[in-house]
């Protein structure tokens, strides 16, 4: 008997955690990492005092003595998210996530901040895992360095592939355990940072239902046990402001990953992404946000690398990996706007389609989204946000949390 399960436009009712990225990165495509920064400038505004060529960090006078004492800067800054999940994809339950914000050299005025963090979650479903990584940003932004590992077991449902497929919602249950190492290394060249970057995959994959999948969906035999390696060229232009709350600046990011058994794979094939990202301050509290975004692949290239939507939050709306294909776009703004305290409100509207060649693409299957949300800041120095958003798709919505802003 095959538990097969199906999703209409009235009974939809999708719930997803895009802090969840971490989790997907263990067993799907890491199509974009941490590694476009927070650029040069973005420093929280403090009282200083100046004294010849030094800059000096003050404090109220010290018991009556009338005169200010020195009062150290700390150096970085904690942020912990506990985060309830609650997700017919992968049940319910708790996220964990942690991280430490620092400069590698206080007096590097060039470099981005520094990353170094983790996240752990665990559900009513039995899925479970943790990741770990780190962003190393160094000699006046010369080099940035990302290392990422994970391990993870997930249960998760499996649809067709392509735009109808998707919106038929017909899909089987499945369990994938897996574990994931990324390595990049990019080098500034003028304003471009460039270099390679490695990654390497263990997956295991093991359906939860006895006999044939429905017409549709294909589950290819020698996909269940499987090892992917690949190296490949990421190129990268960061203008922006601030990687945590962008105010204004762009950034365009272009990667390839060649997936090859000369390096241990099992599978021959290529994925490719683009993504650029602009801001505008239309006030001190007002930010507008653009993004648009495409990916594609080619090769031998096994179901769970596809380019999907619902992952990198490319559109909020959607269920992760329901709509699926070789070739993926989208495109959204969002408007953002901060409230009294640490609130802030967001609204955002965006339209995407998935297509096996991007001369497929038809008019009749794009995938329009919009929602909103309210953000909660969570560290004040570098403006991290808690997110809660509401997406509304073709075929249902989702309510997402994360930290930090979607793009």
């Amino acid at each position: 008997m095959i538990p097969i399960h199906q999703s209409s436009k009235a009974a939809h009712r999708r719930l997803t955690v895009s802090l969840s990225l971490a989790l997907f990165a263990i067993l799907l495509p890491v199509a974009s990492m941490p590694d476009e920064q927070q650029s040069a400038g973005h420093r929280a505004s403090e009282a200083t005092v100046q004294s010849g060529n030094s800059e000096q960090k003050t404090s109220e006078p010290d018991s009556g003595s009338g005169q200010k004492v020195a009062k150290k800067e700390r150096r970085g800054e904690i942020v912990i998210a506990p985060i309830p999940i609650s997700s017919p994809a992968i049940g319910s339950g708790l996220l964990l996530g942690f991280g430490y914000v620092f400069p590698l050299n206080k007096n590097d005025k060039v470099s981005p901040p520094s990353t170094i963090g983790g996240m752990g979650f665990r559900t009513n479903n039995e899925s479970q895992g943790g990741a770990v990584l780190g962003t190393f940003n160094l000699r006046e932004d010369r080099y940035r360095i990302t290392a990422v590992a994970g391990r993870g077991s997930v249960y998760y449902d499996l649809f067709g592939i392509g735009s109808r497929a998707g919106e038929a919602g017909i899909s089987v249950p499945l369990n994938q355990k897996g574990s994931l190492f990324l390595g990049q290394f990019l080098y500034r060249v003028g304003t471009w940072h460039l270099g390679p970057r490695y990654q390497v995959r263990q997956s295991t994959i093991r359906p939860q239902f006895e006999g044939e999948p429905p017409p549709g969906i294909e589950i290819p035999a020698e996909a269940l046990e499987s090892k992917t390696a690949a190296l490949g060229p990421q190129v990268m232009r960061d203008r922006r402001d601030s990687l945590f709350y962008p105010r204004k600046g762009s950034a365009f990011k272009l990667g390839a990953d060649f997936f090859a058994q000369a390096l241990g794979s099992k599978f021959n094939y290529q994925s490719y992404q683009m993504a650029f990202n602009k801001y505008a301050s239309l006030s001190p509290r007002q930010v507008l946000a653009y993004r648009v975004m495409g990916c594609g692949v080619g090769g031998d290239v096994p179901f769970y690398d596809l380019c999907l939507f619902g992952f990198s939050n490319d559109l909020r709306g959607y269920y992760a990996g329901q709509f699926r294909d070789r070739r993926m776009f989208a495109t959204q703004v969002e408007y953002r706007l901060e409230l009294l305290w640490r609130i802030g409100v967001v609204g955002f509207a965006g339209v995407g389609g998935v297509a096996p060649e991007f001369s497929k693409f038809r008019g009749d299957e794009l995938l329009p989204a919009g929602g909103g949300g309210f953000r909660l800041t969570v560290a004040k120095k570098n403006h991290i946000n808690l997110r809660f958003d509401f997406g509304f798709g073709r075929v249902g919505h989702t309510f997402s949390m994360g930290v930090s802003e979607a793009f």
